[in-house]
């Protein structure tokens, strides 16, 4: 029977060291103020336990800290991108066949409501010719 000091311990393929040196890591990666949260609130780099509820807390808030920092359009795409690993292949073939479909009716839509069939052609390859300058600073009688 194997006693608990001859067997070797680890989480995510990292050693006890290894992982207190990825917290270190990663914990400076953080704000201030949740670097202060986690000593407030208990959080030691000390004990396996420990070590381990560290590495997920700082994963937590390293993730939540990226969240804030999107803009707009990657929110959207990752929104898309969460939505779409919940949707099988027929379903998002489905979505996109009836989004091209609106897509390409509200283009019909504004061709109908902007008719500007005209084109305008502006030729500027030749030069203007220019008029000779007065000399302003001479009186002229």
């Amino acid at each position: 029977m194997a006693s608990k000091k001859g067997r070797k311990r680890d989480f995510k393929g990292m050693s006890y060291g290894e992982m207190q040196r990825a917290n270190s890591k990663n914990r400076s990666k953080l704000a201030q103020e949740h670097q202060n949260w986690l000593r407030v609130n208990g959080y030691k780099n000390v004990g396996w336990d420990n070590v381990i509820a560290l590495d997920q807390k700082v994963e937590e808030l390293l993730a939540q800290s990226r969240i804030e920092e999107m803009d707009l359009e990657e929110l959207f795409l990752e929104a898309d991108r969460i939505g779409n690993k919940y949707q099988t292949p027929e379903e998002r073939g489905e979505f996109e066949e009836q989004f091209s479909k609106e897509v390409s009716e509200i283009g019909n839509l504004i061709d109908q409501q902007f008719l500007d069939t005209e084109i305008e052609i502006i030729d500027f390859s030749q030069k203007a010719i220019k008029q000779p300058q007065k000399k302003r600073h001479q009186k002229q009688y």
